[in-house]
Parts: C-alpha cells; sequence; structure tokens
C-alpha cells in the first residue's frame, strides 16, 4: 500500500529549463541600458550554458558572464542579487501539476518534496509554484546540511511522513541523485524522463505528471 509520494523539485515540477529562459530574458530587458550593447540572444544562450543546468551556482555564472562577455556598468553581485529576488517570478511548472497534486491527495496520500538547492531560494520556487499548502514535508539541502544523493535526507523525510521506505513513491528526474538515491534506502521509484539521459533503473517512467495516479493504483492492485 502506497501511503506517501515525495517529489524532486528541479525538473520535475518545476520546469527550471522554461523558467530560467523567462527569467534571463526579463533580466536583459531590466537591465537593458547597461546590457544593450551585447545581443540578448548572446547573453541568454552564455547565461544557460555556464549555468550547466543549475548544477553551477549563480556566483560562479554571474562572474564568468562579466568576464566573457566583458559586460562594464554592473557588478556580479548586482545580477546575483536579482537573480535571488527576481527569480520566482517566473516559475513555470510542468503541465498537470495541480491536478496531479489534487488527485494524490484526494486518496489520502502524504506528499513530500526533498531537493537540492538554497533553502530560500527554493521555497520561494515552491510557494511561487501555489504548491506548498500540498506537501506534509519540504527538505531542502542548504537547510538540511545534506543534499541527495545522500540516502539521509530520503530516510529524514519518510521518518517525518512517518511511512516506511516500502510504502512510498520517490519521482525525479535525475537518475543517480532521485532515482538511484532513493531505490537504495528501499523506495519504489518514478523517472520524469529526461532527454539529457537514455537508460535509467527505476520502477516506471512518465512523460506528464498526470500519469502518476495511475501507477499508484497500479503499484496498490
Amino acid at each position: 500500500m502506497i501511503k506517501a509520494v515525495l517529489f524532486d523539485l528541479d525538473g520535475t515540477l518545476l520546469n527550471r529549463d522554461a523558467s530560467v529562459e523567462r527569467f534571463i530574458d526579463n533580466q536583459y530587458e531590466r537591465f537593458k541600458n547597461l546590457l544593450g550593447h551585447i545581443p540578448k540572444e548572446l547573453y541568454t544562450s552564455k547565461f544557460i550554458e555556464l549555468d550547466s543546468r543549475g548544477y553551477v551556482w549563480k556566483d560562479k555564472v554571474y562572474q564568468q558572464l562579466i568576464a566573457e562577455l566583458n559586460i562594464k556598468g554592473i557588478t556580479w553581485e548586482s545580477l546575483l542579487q536579482d537573480y535571488l529576488i527576481e527569480f520566482k517570478n517566473h516559475c513555470v511548472s510542468f503541465p498537470n501539476l495541480i491536478r496531479m497534486l489534487e488527485a494524490l491527495k484526494s486518496k489520502s496520500i502524504l506528499l513530500g518534496i526533498i531537493t537540492n538547492g538554497r533553502g530560500q531560494f527554493q521555497f520561494d520556487n515552491i510557494v511561487a509554484l501555489g504548491i506548498e499548502k500540498y506537501f506534509e514535508a519540504i527538505l531542502i539541502s542548504e537547510w538540511e546540511g545534506m543534499k541527495k544523493p545522500n540516502p539521509e535526507i530520503f530516510e529524514k523525510e519518510i521518518k517525518q511522513l512517518n511511512v516506511l521506505a516500502n510504502e512510498s513513491v520517490y519521482v525525479g528526474d535525475h537518475p543517480e541523485n532521485d532515482i538511484k538515491a532513493a531505490r537504495k534506502v528501499g523506495m519504489k521509484t518514478i523517472w520524469k524522463k529526461e532527454i539529457f539521459w537514455n537508460e535509467v533503473e527505476a520502477d516506471f517512467s512518465i512523460e506528464d505528471l498526470d500519469e502518476i495516479p495511475i501507477l499508484i493504483e497500479k503499484m496498490d492492485r
């Protein structure tokens, strides 16, 4: 019997690629008087390249961006601060997010999030998606002092929800940080397909969040 479903955030609930594109396009427009000598396409593509799908923190991204594009008149610290304040205003969810959460809650399933990242920044993004009310437990690596794939962060959330690992499902997009790590602690896993990886050893795989409630029903049969 599945009693809890836990989720990764970036690339699973939050469409990070679309959110980054929206944010960086908007940042360029807001600072156009200082960045206008650089083509927008170059500024956005260089940021996305340096960001490395979120695996490089933005202090390094902006330092390199300023150096490579020879940006004058604004510091990397100012651009980073703008990112921290403004990113949440550009968050885009994957389709059917709320409908999927509502469907799971209607079955009295407990919900949780385990995400790597900066504490307040990630929590602000969860709030921006309008989903924080659905979750009984939210663990963010900076606030917990440990991060995925450390099994302890999975074990802590399971304990908070008062369920067993084999009564829990973890949904994520990363083969190591999400799927392999969750399987290691005994959880069932659902891989949200990601074009960067071909073969992932998950119990199930999905392309759309709407598939999750159907899979949970299957697991309970």
